[in-house]
């Protein structure tokens, strides 16, 4: 039978109390369905209902604007309107994090390539996901088992030991409804994604809430008459599809209303993107794109880690090799910022459940990944630092998976003021915030795990460089201009082992 069209308001209508929610969507408003949210809030406000939802959604959704009201999971941050959250990341939704650390909403931060691949097992009826993604993390059991507040009290993972090795099993979760957002969509439901940046993992849902006997909603920006879309580019059929909403001004990212590099209809010479100005930030980013090697197959983690993109194509790099991004992009350069997790130029877009099946087979090369806590024995915290929520995102799946991993980030924060030039560096003022603490509040990476695999860990900063160990954190370069005790050693929470002879970091760097 042919999907239904129906108004936004109609379609929130079709949302019971207590439903679950299985959302499609990228941060900075990415094949997100914006309107669909923005509809089942006005039902809210007007009708005090649906209520009690559970929101599942395997990347962040939002755009992490404080104020107003936002868009992804902050136009849902209504007191009431959601009890639990299962998300992939967390820092888009301002607004959300708030409910979640005041103990309003119940939240569960998973593994984005974990709740990316638990779609298809739920569309398939399968018992669940079992990975080693995220063993010895927060997301053990026997640690945090994900649970991101304290009325968060369901345990919604195990462990479980299989041919002698643990394993964390997932088990599958009941769909209600599913919003999902394509392009064009014809009379008979076929959805294609022309227009859009990333595919993520839009059938994988559907067909999801389909297996649960749910409702799929897809919001999309052109209907048109059934035929008019090429098989071959329909990557969500009408046969999962329920009802179809159409928002005619549907943009392609919150800052971009449409941009022909992005969806790989075109291609945008490198020059034309601006390069970064010469601060800590660039300075990271170029000693980080030292370890690049060419016809390396690399990701690159979401902030700091995105200048990688910018020194590489500023050096012309980016030809000699292909950078990844979680979201499913192969190739091009990615963009930085509430944009990040769309690129320019990709040479394919993939489905985001089949990306995360190439990074936890270890087909990656290189990841960089950014870092906000890191300790003596190498342990990695960025998924939450005091009341600041951000989530892990695909980190663990990458950074348990790929064969080198280079940590990007400042040694302190809140206030570092470094003066670069001439091949050298001076810091003018320090940062109030150690980054280099004696623990992490919370265990992202696990420094111990990795170094059992034998695998290469760096963490850069802009004024030294350290390698993971068998004694554990070991400092190896520095910056020219600084010196060791004063401008390293004193602004961390422990003494890390000092290589010999420390290295001095290219004066290139610096100039």
């Amino acid at each position: 039978m042919p999907a239904v069209v129906l108004s936004f308001d109609e379609a929130a209508q079709r949302i019971p109390v207590g439903a679950t929610i299985a959302i499609q969507g990228s941060g900075g408003g990415v094949a997100e369905p914006t309107e669909m949210l923005r509809a089942i809030r006005r039902r809210f406000l007007r009708e005090n209902a649906p209520r009690d939802l559970t929101l599942i959604h395997a990347t962040g959704l939002g755009n992490r604007e404080p104020e107003g009201e936002g868009i992804g999971a902050d136009l849902l941050a209504l007191p009431g309107l959601v009890k639990r959250d299962i998300a992939g990341h967390l820092a888009m939704a301002p607004k959300m994090g708030k409910l979640i650390t005041d103990n309003v909403v119940e939240c569960y931060n998973f593994p984005q390539g974990v709740i990316s691949h638990l779609f298809g097992a739920i569309g398939g009826r399968k018992p669940g996901v079992f990975t080693k993604v995220g063993l010895r993390t927060y997301i053990d059991p026997r640690v945090e088992g994900g649970r991101m507040n304290a009325i968060t009290k369901e345990q919604l993972v195990r462990v479980v030991e299989l041919d002698g090795e643990e394993w964390l099993f997932f088990p599958r979760l009941k769909i209600d409804v599913a919003i999902i957002r394509g392009t064009y969509i014809d009379t008979h439901g076929n959805l294609s994604y022309e227009e859009e940046a990333v595919l993520l993992e839009g059938n994988a849902i559907a067909q999801a809430a389909r297996a649960c006997g749910g409702f799929v909603i897809a919001q999309a920006k052109y209907l048109v008459e059934v035929g008019t879309i090429p098989p071959k580019s329909v990557r969500v059929p009408g046969i999962s599809i329920d009802g179809i909403v159409i928002d005619p001004a549907q943009a392609q990212t919150t800052k971009t209303y449409f941009h022909p590099a992005l969806s790989g209809q075109s291609r945008v010479p490198v020059s034309a993107l601006p390069p970064l100005a010469l601060d800590e930030r660039k300075i990271v980013a170029r000693r980080a794109a030292q370890e690049l090697f060419p016809r390396a197959v690399v990701n690159l983690g979401v902030g700091m880690p995105d200048g990688v993109a910018s020194v590489a194509a500023e050096t012309g790099l980016h030809r000699t090799l292909t950078l990844t991004l979680e979201q499913g992009l192969v190739g091009g350069v990615p963009a930085g910022g509430v944009e990040f997790g769309v690129a320019y130029n990709p040479e394919a877009i993939i489905p985001e459940d089949q990306q995360f099946n190439f990074y936890d087979g270890g087909n990656l090369e290189l990841a960089f990944l950014g870092m906000a806590q890191a300790d003596a024995e190498g342990n990695v915290n960025v998924s939450k630092v005091g009341s600041l929520l951000t989530g892990c995102g695909g980190f663990i799946n990458i950074s348990q998976n790929a064969k080198k991993v280079v940590f990007c980030g400042t040694l302190t924060a809140k206030g570092l003021d470094c003066e670069i030039g001439q091949g050298r560096m001076r810091i003018a003022q320090e940062g109030k915030i150690r980054k280099f603490v004696e623990r992490v509040e919370q265990i992202t990476f696990n420094g111990s795990l990795a170094r059992e695999s034998g695998r290469t860990i760096l963490y850069v900063t802009e004024r030294a460089v350290f390698e993971l160990r068998a004694g554990g954190m070991t400092l190896i370069e520095i910056a020219p201009g600084l010196d060791l005790e004063k401008d390293v050693l004193a602004h961390m929470g422990f003494r890390p082992a000092i290589a010999a002879p420390v290295k001095t970091m290219d004066a290139a760097l610096f100039t």
